[in-house]
């Protein structure tokens, strides 16, 4: 399989030709531990899309540090009428 999604831009692969679990079906979360530019550090709303979710992982727990952003979100700043 090859990863690919709108992580800065529509065509941006992430992993390409990886051996994925056949049950692994659309909508199904995967999880980078780093994505380059595309990190929570780097992140922008440029392209109009909300950033996800940062979690951490420990002993087989999640624990959710920054929740994923809405669309509402990113229209909050707007006051234009």
């Amino acid at each position: 399989m090859t990863v690919v999604g709108r992580h800065c831009e529509s065509g941006d692969v992430l992993a390409a030709d990886v051996c994925l679990p056949a049950d692994t079906r659309l909508g199904d979360l995967l999880a980078f531990p780093a994505a380059g530019a595309y990190q929570v550090s780097m992140s922008s709303d440029d392209n109009a899309v909300p950033r996800p979710p940062v979690v951490a992982v420990r002993g087989g727990e999640v624990r959710l540090l920054v929740r994923r952003e809405t669309v509402e979100d990113l229209g909050r700043r707007n006051v234009g009428r």
